[in-house]
């Protein structure tokens, strides 16, 4: 377990920021009369060339409300449509043009809701007459596995607890201590029960991972820090603050108002799935590239790897506290 694909760092943007997915919400405030929210994540500062295509029985009510806002404009307007949109197409074009999601929430008058994910390869929704709660079901757990696999600081944090781990016994128990630390913060905070800043918990991300590092190099000296002898309690004490992390992203997203627990639930099902596929992969490839390389170059390797993390985590810490 001390050894992964230096590659995979390389690779690693600095910016530890995930894709998010777009997003696209409407809400039935009176008869066929909808609150429309549109969410359009910039590249630079230029927002990405969507637009969200109704059905032809609806016309835009109100003037638009745009607002930019942490690399996200924001579209806020109404619509008023002749008929139900029961049966009707919705399509974001430009979706196709693009290589990001976009996530599709309508909520009636009844109170029912239905929720899509919507893609490049598929960038249109058919409402329909009812939905099931396997719509939210698969909606969320799909959202959890895109996040964290697409959240690089999440992941690096995770792969500098698998470095520094040296038992099947002590990787299970950080494992499940993170596992259950992030899930407690990240439902107390989507269900308004914990609140943290979001710029201070996204830079205290950052100097879990920093922390990581340094206490991997100390360990490389001889000198064993706390991680080393009890890597669960700091992955659960870290485990607090990442779990605020994924609240801010789930926050952005948005939750059913029908279905609150049923859609908490599952993305936190989705971020355990992502995780536990993460782990699997390094770990079979610290197993297969242990058994060709040498000693020599993977302790190399494993050194180099070190600090290419402190270095980017140290990046990603100065640049959040300057964006406080």
């Amino acid at each position: 377990m001390k050894f992964f694909l230096l590659l995979l760092f390389l690779l690693l943007p600095l910016n530890a920021d995930e894709v998010r997915p777009c997003y696209l919400e409407l809400i039935e405030n009176t008869a066929n009369n909808f609150s429309v929210v549109f969410k359009v994540p910039a590249k630079g500062d230029k927002k990405l060339s969507l637009q969200a295509v109704l059905s032809q029985s609806c016309a835009i009510s109100t003037p638009v409300r745009t607002q930019f806002r942490k690399s996200v404009y924001t579209e806020k307007y109404n619509i008023k449509c002749q008929k139900s949109l029961a049966e009707s197409i919705i399509t974001i074009e430009g979706l196709q043009n693009t290589r990001t999601d976009l996530l599709l929430r309508l909520e009636f008058l009844d109170k029912t809701s239905q929720s899509t994910l919507l893609t490049p390869s598929n960038n249109s929704y058919k409402v329909q007459k009812s939905a099931s709660s396997l719509q939210v079901v698969e909606t969320y757990t799909w959202l959890g596995i895109t996040h964290i696999l697409l959240g690089f600081d999440h992941l690096m944090f995770v792969f500098a607890l698998l470095l520094i781990v040296d038992s099947m016994r002590k990787l299970l128990l950080t494992i499940t201590a993170f596992t259950l630390a992030h899930s407690i913060t990240l439902a107390g905070s989507s269900l308004g029960l914990l609140y943290l800043p979001q710029k201070p918990v996204e830079a205290m991300i950052a100097l879990s991972i920093l922390f990581l590092a340094v206490e991997i190099v100390n360990e490389g000296k001889g000198v064993k820090g706390i991680t080393s002898k009890y890597p669960w309690i700091v992955a659960f004490i870290f485990g607090l603050l990442h779990g605020f992390g994924f609240a801010g992203a789930l926050a952005e997203i948005g939750l059913p108002q029908n279905a609150i627990t049923l859609a908490l639930i599952f993305f936190n099902i989705g971020v355990e799935l992502g995780q536990l596929v993460f782990v699997a992969t390094v770990t079979l490839f610290s197993f297969i590239f242990a058994r060709f390389m040498t000693n020599n170059i993977l302790s190399l390797t494993r050194t180099v790897v070190v600090y290419l993390i402190g270095i980017t985590s140290t990046l990603w810490l100065i640049e959040r506290v300057i964006s406080f």
